[in-house]
């Protein structure tokens, strides 16, 4: 049996989702094809979902992203959500934080390529990063469990920022298991919320906290 290996076709959402910026995602989208799997971004049976699975599911989240704030993406990897976000919120600063050289060089050539001015990478691990700077809003996207998440990204956060975490299924269970961590970093306002619903195929389920005063 062959494997079906041809890039997704550009869902019909997609233009409605990026507005005036769909030309620079479809951009990103045709080299993240052309070199994704080349060099490690995105796994080899990723091209039949690209647009639907990553670059959607992750251009949903642009209407969360406060204008004219400053957001810290961690582990950007190939991309998603940070860049895909730079790309359709250019009214908004992001700081790519990935521990990876070579996914970094990707990233920087990215910034370049697609003339991104709202956008700046930062290697190394989040937790690298807690005396560095504050952002209004930290996003993130298949890191880790949000009980490791919320201590590693509530110290990027300034008063009343926010986290936007994209997440899957299990998000609940995630939820209960780091009740105590919750607590123990004064997060408000928690909630998870679907996005793309009637737009997309497959929705983004994404966490949703504020955080206090640190105190």
């Amino acid at each position: 049996m062959t494997e079906v290996t041809e890039l997704e076709l550009e869902p019909a959402a997609a233009a409605e989702i990026a507005g005036d910026r769909i030309d620079v995602l479809r951009a990103f989208a045709d080299d993240l094809a052309a070199r994704g799997e080349e060099l490690g971004l995105i796994g080899p049976l990723e091209l039949p979902r690209l647009w639907t699975r990553h670059l959607l599911n992750s251009a949903v989240l642009a209407p969360l992203i406060r204008a004219g704030g400053r957001v810290a993406d961690i582990g950007t990897g190939g991309g998603m959500p940070g860049l895909v976000l730079a790309i359709v919120r250019p009214d908004a600063d992001f700081l790519f934080i990935e521990p990876m050289e070579r996914r970094c060089l990707w990233l920087n050539e990215q910034i370049e390529r697609l003339g991104l001015e709202n956008a700046e990478v930062k290697r190394g691990r989040a937790e690298e990063f807690h005396d560095a700077f504050e952002v209004d809003q930290v996003t993130a996207r298949a890191v880790t469990a949000l009980r490791k998440l919320v201590p590693i990204t509530a110290p990027l956060l300034r008063a009343d920022g926010e986290m936007l975490f994209l997440k899957g299924n299990s998000v609940e269970a995630e939820i209960d298991a780091a009740a105590k961590v919750l607590r123990k970093h004064r997060l408000t306002d928690i909630r998870v919320e679907e996005l793309g619903v009637g737009q997309l195929a497959e929705t983004t389920r994404v966490f949703r906290a504020k955080i206090g005063s640190h105190g």
